[in-house]
């Protein structure tokens, strides 16, 4: 397998940003994500990748649910906001207007085009990520919009890097 015919397909997807919060036990998270698609057309399903590295996935696994916020291009100081900080250094969400979705999940108010899920399965194959399905309760959508993508991001530096997963993969 040629990694660079593998990265070049990716890059020509140039799949949509997206920022995930949730919340456990009163502990609030959110990270930006780029590894997420539908998995279900009925009943409704979504699933996103979370770096086992991240804060957030720390709190996905022991929370019920998870919203997924769609950027826009005029976002990218709140991708850069989730994208480069991590959670163990404070709370993300003091300076951002916020709301508490179902099982008080953080919703942003400044990111209205997101759907909420209850935590369906988590799937962990042994690689950086883990696969969190969701089954979609709730979706808002302020219209059309045109999306934040991952050739947009890309020179934004990780709070942490693959490396520094919580979980070592098996091999």
């Amino acid at each position: 397998m040629s990694e660079k015919d593998f990265d070049d397909l990716i890059e020509s997807a140039n799949p949509v940003m997206a920022v995930v919060t949730t919340v456990a036990e009163g502990v609030r998270a959110g990270c930006v994500v780029g590894f997420h698609g539908q998995s279900s057309v009925e009943p409704r399903h979504y699933c996103v990748w979370l770096s086992k590295a991240n804060h957030t996935y720390r709190t996905a696994l022991r929370a019920e649910h998870l919203a997924v916020h769609l950027l826009t291009r005029d976002d990218m100081e709140i991708a850069t906001h989730f994208g480069t900080t991590t959670g163990e250094d404070g709370d993300k969400f003091t300076t951002l207007s916020v709301s508490d979705g179902p099982g008080g999940v953080p919703l942003l108010e400044a990111l209205p085009n997101r759907f909420v899920g209850r935590r369906r399965a988590m799937l962990d194959l042994g690689g950086d990520h883990a696969c969190v399905e969701l089954v979609v309760d709730l979706a808002q959508r302020a219209g059309a919009f045109d999306a934040l993508r991952l050739r947009d991001v890309v020179h934004l530096r990780p709070g942490h890097e693959a490396e520094e997963r919580a979980v070592s993969p098996e091999r």
